[in-house]
């Protein structure tokens, strides 16, 4: 006699949420704050072993933003703004670090957070109007909304150099910095890459390595950050007037707020009094010198001018100060770098700079780098050569739309949303700071508190009127990609090689990618599409 019995097969349950968010640096954990905080289930999913984004990643010597600390922070709650403490005009990646692991703990978001989880696909399934989210780990849920808060600079741009597998010594990216201590006392390292990672990180390991190779393709300009520590009554001062300032921020084309910036002082300045005076003031203050007109080709020439001038001032070998000098674009025509003692670096006797604009990196040897004929021993080699920028951690998700379209395939020839934050024939797939928004052109936390703003706003909506998905039409995307094209051939960020016209990836499309015409104009445009009730939208309901 048998026991055995025919047992049904259970029915594997799939979590719904409301909401997934991908990526836990400022704009996921703001975006979790605002939608935890009007009722709605949500699920955040984070790569890294610890949230943070950008500020978790890197954590190479010398990092820190390059906006002021006071205005790169939040501005959702008045009791955090006073309570948070930041010690330097510029904070290190450390201390932005602590902050922020500081408001999840402060407003207990940790709950809703899943870290070293990585999601690979999202695919939408037309019929329930929600997506389906697959990670790495095999997690699959279900969700009305996705929000991609994955970052424009987290996913380093690692060239695979010939022979790079075989070396000896050490690699480290910029991107990916190791959470332990890296000492390079009494090695010999070749820092290659010169854009802000690199020229952060070069004058740090400068004072540790016995020798320091500088492998610079193309030279930068960079700005003196004068920084220094946060007084008493400077904080005070912001802290009693962070709503006016915080008004102001928006009201700005730069996302910053600056309190000389009306300076009538400087009409009677000649140029170069301008520039020392932009000079002294150090970060993106040096803007505040030529009252903002940086879209102006002359005033860029002239400030270009003046570079070459203090850099061939600073650097005591004059072929040296030429190499350093930027030679393919004018000032303005590419965010600049923002470091402390960048140009001085190379008056030390141990730093060499290896210019490569003529030539190329023929392959790493395991001891060293080979360029044509020379072969520069090293112990450890630093990538500092940037990011897959924009599209590159959207991209890396396997993401299927109406239809069973990839998004990979519709944006093979350009990225296109509208706005920066939804793309035609994805609904309810929402972008924070995504391709044809101002991106990093701005302060990128106003910018980001906007965009989660907005994207509340459109999800209030559905629900409020019994709405089931959202999506541009192709004419109103269309219309905003032709518009961010417009703009930016107004200015002088359209020079050829300028990092605002493509991702940052040689094989990727040479297209705008960036919305120059300012964060305030851009924020306008949102607010109208939100006041004309999306009338740029298809709007679907399930019985319709």
């Amino acid at each position: 006699m048998s026991f055995e019995q025919d047992i049904p097969e259970m029915e594997t349950s799939i979590d719904t949420y409301d909401a997934v968010i991908v990526g836990a640096g400022f704009a996921g954990i703001y975006m979790l704050y605002e939608l935890r905080k009007r009722g709605y289930e949500v699920k955040l999913y984070e790569a890294a072993d610890e949230i943070g984004g950008t500020w978790q990643w890197n954590r190479y010597p010398g990092a820190r933003c390059d906006v002021e600390s006071m205005q790169y922070s939040y501005s959702f709650s008045d009791e955090l703004q006073q309570e948070w403490h930041w010690t330097e005009r510029y904070a290190p990646q450390s201390e932005i670090l602590r902050y922020l692991h500081h408001v999840v703990n402060k407003f207990d978001l940790y709950k809703d957070i899943q870290l070293e989880t990585r999601v690979t696909s999202l695919t939408y399934n037309e019929e329930l109007s929600q997506w389906t989210v697959e990670t790495n780990h095999s997690d699959r849920v279900t969700a009305k909304f996705c929000v991609l808060a994955s970052g424009c600079l987290s996913i380093p741009r690692d060239p695979h150099f010939k022979g790079i597998e075989q070396f000896e010594g050490n690699v480290y990216s910029t991107g990916k910095w190791p959470k332990t201590t890296v000492d390079f006392s009494d090695r010999r390292v070749a820092v290659i890459g010169t854009g802000s990672s690199g020229a952060q990180c070069i004058p740090m390991i400068a004072k540790q390595a016995s020798q320091l190779y500088v492998i610079q393709r193309t030279p930068n300009y960079v700005i003196s950050a004068s920084n220094k520590p946060i007084d008493n009554e400077y904080e005070k001062d912001w802290k009693s007037n962070y709503n006016q300032r915080r008004r102001q921020i928006l009201q700005s084309q730069a996302g910053m707020f600056f309190d000389t910036e009306n300076d009538s002082s400087i009409m009677e300045m000649t140029d170069k009094e301008r520039f020392e005076l932009g000079w002294k003031r150090g970060g993106f203050s040096f803007y505040t010198a030529f009252n903002g007109r940086l879209n102006d080709k002359d005033i860029s020439g002239i400030i270009s001018d003046c570079f070459h001038d203090k850099i061939c001032e600073i650097v005591k070998d004059q072929n040296i100060a030429q190499a350093l000098t930027p030679y393919d674009h004018l000032f303005g025509s590419k965010r600049p770098c923002v470091s402390a003692q960048y140009y001085e670096t190379f008056n030390r006797d141990n730093v060499t700079l290896v210019d490569i604009r003529n030539r190329t990196i023929d392959q790493i040897t395991p001891t060293g780098i080979q360029i044509d004929d020379e072969h520069f021993e090293v112990d450890d080699i630093v990538l500092a050569t940037g990011f897959d920028a924009i599209t590159g951690a959207i991209l890396n998700i396997n993401i299927h739309g109406r239809d069973d379209k990839a998004l990979r395939d519709k944006w093979v020839l350009r990225p296109r949303t509208l706005l920066g934050m939804m793309i035609s024939g994805f609904p309810n797939l929402f972008t924070i700071t995504g391709p044809g928004s101002p991106i990093d052109l701005s302060n990128m936390i106003p910018h980001i508190e906007e965009n989660v703003k907005w994207i509340v706003k459109a999800v209030d909506f559905l629900k409020i009127h019994e709405i089931d998905s959202i999506e541009p039409t192709i004419d109103a995307q269309n219309a905003w990609m032709d518009h961010v094209d417009m703009v930016a051939r107004m200015n002088i960020k359209t020079t050829d090689n300028a990092r605002y016209n493509r991702s940052s990836i040689p094989e990727k499309p040479g297209v705008a990618m960036r919305y120059t015409g300012g964060l305030h104009n851009y924020l306008k445009m949102c607010e109208q599409v939100t006041q004309d009730d999306y009338e740029k939208f298809f709007l679907l309901k399930a019985s319709s």
